[in-house]
């Protein structure tokens, strides 16, 4: 098959693009680096594209994968930082959709992240599925905005899933490589009070769900990518100190956050029980439903 993603040398992307090589597909991947750099990130067979105007109009994919974005808590959101983030989500994917919209013959499918973000931070206790309303909060507004443009492809006939995505489990980026080596330290602990849910998914669930929509041409719309278990910070925390063999008892007081992060801190300080029920409906099943099951295998990589 042939597809074609954006936001390739990133966190998801990059391991997207080597299971996709490994299993024999044709890969072009958008990335603003130098060609040569693209290809010693991921590979010689992929080809790296600077540009959506350097694809040709008359070119094929079968899927088309959106996971451009800047990091959400690389840097404090300033008023140029949400403009940044902004920006990398809408710009793209707007541009994604006029070459859609160009070419003699559109993909099979158009699947486009976005993030549990949409449901907003305030909404303590309640169990969203893909039916919750937006929320309000910059988050939230970055989430709509994004999706919004995604939308425009439906209108192209081209099947269109969305794709909501809780934070992901890998030991060599995001979030749980930051954690290992203060848990390794037995440093590690709640954030806050620790009773906020944490929505996560193993690195190897979220890979097998986007290709899950892209083999199964019966589904499209809202999905959320995250484990079925509802687990909250503190009871992960404790997970993530069972596997690494050290107590996580050590809080992280939000008003220290606060001062590191600003308004960002409420990705961390403030929960979402999100749960994936349309994925299960559409038949997927997890490999990693539990916090446990996940880790031990995370770990595994390690050793």
């Amino acid at each position: 098959m042939q597809y074609l993603i954006t936001g390739g040398t990133g966190f998801i992307g990059r391991r997207l693009v080597h299971r996709l090589l490994n299993e024999g597909h044709q890969v072009v991947v958008l990335s603003r680096q130098p060609a040569k750099e693209v290809r010693l990130q991921l590979s010689t067979r992929v080809k790296p594209v600077s540009s959506l105007s350097a694809v040709n109009p008359a070119s094929y994919f079968d899927a088309v994968i959106n996971l451009a974005g800047e990091g959400i808590l690389d840097k404090r959101w300033s008023r140029a930082r949400k403009k940044t983030l902004l920006d990398s989500r809408i710009g793209v994917t707007s541009e994604l959709v006029d070459l859609i919209e160009r070419m003699e013959n559109r993909p099979g499918c158009f699947i486009s992240a976005s993030a549990i973000g949409y449901y907003g931070f305030s909404r303590p206790g309640e169990e969203l599925d893909e039916s919750a309303e937006v929320g309000s909060d910059f988050a939230a507004t970055l989430c709509d905005r994004w999706e919004q443009v995604a939308r425009r492809v439906e209108a192209l006939g081209v099947r269109t899933c969305i794709v909501r995505i809780g934070v992901v489990l890998h030991p060599s980026g995001g979030a749980l490589q930051k954690m290992l080596p203060v848990f390794r330290l037995g440093l590690g602990g709640p954030i806050g009070s620790g009773r906020q849910i944490m929505s996560w998914i193993h690195m190897d669930d979220m890979l097998n769900a986007l290709l899950y929509l892209v083999n199964h041409p019966e589904i499209k719309g809202v999905f959320n990518a995250v484990s079925p278990e509802i687990l909250t910070n503190k009871a992960f925390a404790k997970e993530l100190g069972r596997a690494v063999r050290r107590p996580a008892i050590l809080t992280t007081p939000e008003s220290v956050l606060a001062l590191m992060l600003g308004e960002s801190a409420q990705l961390l300080t403030e929960g979402q029980a999100v749960t994936p029920r349309r994925l299960q409906e559409a038949g997927f099943t997890f490999a990693y439903p539990n916090a446990r099951k996940a880790l031990a295998s995370l770990l595994a990589y390690l050793r």
